[in-house]
């Protein structure tokens, strides 16, 4: 292998302790919705049950792809897409379009969702996919601790670990005074 080779820093789909736990309590809640003698109306079962397992079923199907969910090589970063229109989400992003590599977190009740992304620099070529309409860029604005611009090439940590040491040694290799923005 070569050195631009071995720099290469590729995370994947899988099953990580936040999707394992999601799996298990999608298991628990359907075997509980399945169990009679519950009280609970039976639509109210059936649709429990389809919107769990189903849920499940989902988020096990994207770790079992382990399709690329985060890649930085000597082309740019490159944002997987969701598993379930993988094709359709994922956005490649070359290096000279990109300003810095952000880290950040989206705050939720209870917990936080790391997120990786780059700010993109300006007149960069918009990014294919959802989320240019006034309304999308309102409420994501009101809802992330960064730009909107940020939200749109950034893809949550969830289903895959992000190695931030190796993220740092790809980018440094690929794309030297680089800088990695942690808002962790």
């Amino acid at each position: 292998m070569s050195d631009s080779e071995d720099a290469v820093y590729e995370a994947r789909h899988g099953f990580d302790r936040r999707t394992s736990g999601v799996l298990a309590v999608a298991v628990l809640f359907s075997a509980v919705l399945l169990m009679p003698g519950t009280g609970t109306p039976l639509v109210l079962r059936i649709a429990g049950t389809v919107l769990f397992a189903g849920g499940g079923l989902v988020m096990a199907a994207g770790a079992v792809t382990r399709k690329v969910a985060f890649r930085v090589d000597g082309t740019g970063v490159l944002l997987g897409g969701s598993p379930l229109r993988y094709r359709a989400t994922t956005v490649h992003i070359p290096w000279e379009d990109i300003t810095e590599v952000v880290l950040w977190r989206q705050r939720v009740p209870n917990a936080s969702i790391p997120w990786v992304g780059v700010r993109r620099r300006d007149g960069a070529p918009s990014l294919p996919g959802p989320g240019r309409g006034a309304l999308t860029r309102a409420v994501g604005g009101a809802l992330v601790p960064v730009p909107f611009e940020v939200l749109q090439s950034s893809r949550a940590v969830s289903g895959w670990r992000l190695d931030r040491q190796r993220l740092a040694d790809a980018v440094a290799h690929f794309a030297p005074g680089l800088r990695i923005v942690d808002g962790h």
